[in-house]
Parts: structure tokens; C-alpha cells; sequence
């Protein structure tokens, strides 16, 4: 039962990184469309970007901690691009580049949800066959 508690609890850490991918595209969508400023739109994406990184962080050393090794090897590329951006000091949205960079933002941002729309899909399954199990 423990088990399929942790991977409740995983899903729901899951779910809650792509709300913040997806808020951070919908502000790039924004400012595509002119309908938020520069200033605004890269100050909102800031605010959200090292919770972000530290969520994925505990995520994945939460599978450590619970024995989910495949899990936990699927999400070390995440997380060794995430350390290498912030030791880069690339992983703010600059306010007087952020038009020249949108287009690759926003490429980065949706390869972010799709990793984890594909880590979300792993949990999924894994949850339920644990909860078949744990039926048995």
C-alpha cells in the first residue's frame, strides 16, 4: 500500500510541473500575441522557474528514496539540464532578448511537457499495476 502511495504521490508532483510548464508557455503565447510585456511576461515566468527546478529536483530524488530506480534514471537528463542551465546562469527569461529567444523558449518549454507528459504516462501505468497487485 506504501507503494502506491508514493506513486499518488509522484503523479501529483508530475501534475504539478506541468501546470508550471504550461503557465510559462501560455506567457510566451502572450507575448507572441502582444497581448502582456516584456517586462511582465518574462518577470512571470521568472517567479516560477526555480520552484520549477526544485520540484523536479525532490522528484527525482524522491524516486531514489522510494526504489523507483527506472523512474529515477528517466528523470536524471531532466534534471542534469536543469543544474546545467542554472550553473550557466542561463535559466532566467532575459526582459531585452526575450523576442529574439521566443521561438527557442518556447521549443525548450514544450520538450519540457512532453518528457513529462511521457513521465506522467510511466506513473500512470506504474500505479495502476501496482494497485492490481496490491489487489492480488
Amino acid at each position: 500500500m506504501a507503494e502506491l502511495y508514493s506513486w499518488l504521490v509522484s503523479f501529483f508532483v508530475l501534475i504539478a510541473l506541468l501546470i508550471v510548464i504550461v503557465y510559462q508557455l501560455m506567457c510566451l503565447a502572450d507575448l507572441e500575441f502582444d497581448y502582456i510585456n516584456p517586462y511582465d511576461s518574462s518577470s512571470r515566468i521568472n517567479r516560477v522557474i526555480l520552484p520549477e527546478f526544485i520540484t523536479q529536483g525532490v522528484l527525482c530524488l524522491f524516486y531514489l528514496v522510494t526504489g523507483h530506480w527506472f523512474m529515477s534514471l528517466l528523470s536524471v537528463p531532466y534534471l542534469y539540464y536543469n543544474v546545467r542551465q542554472y550553473l550557466q546562469r542561463k535559466h532566467l527569461v532575459d526582459v531585452t532578448e526575450i523576442f529574439n529567444l521566443l521561438h527557442w523558449e518556447k521549443k525548450q518549454r514544450l520538450f519540457k511537457l512532453f518528457y513529462l507528459i511521457f513521465l506522467l504516462f510511466l506513473t500512470i501505468f506504474w500505479m495502476i499495476l501496482t494497485a492490481l497487485d496490491d489487489h492480488n
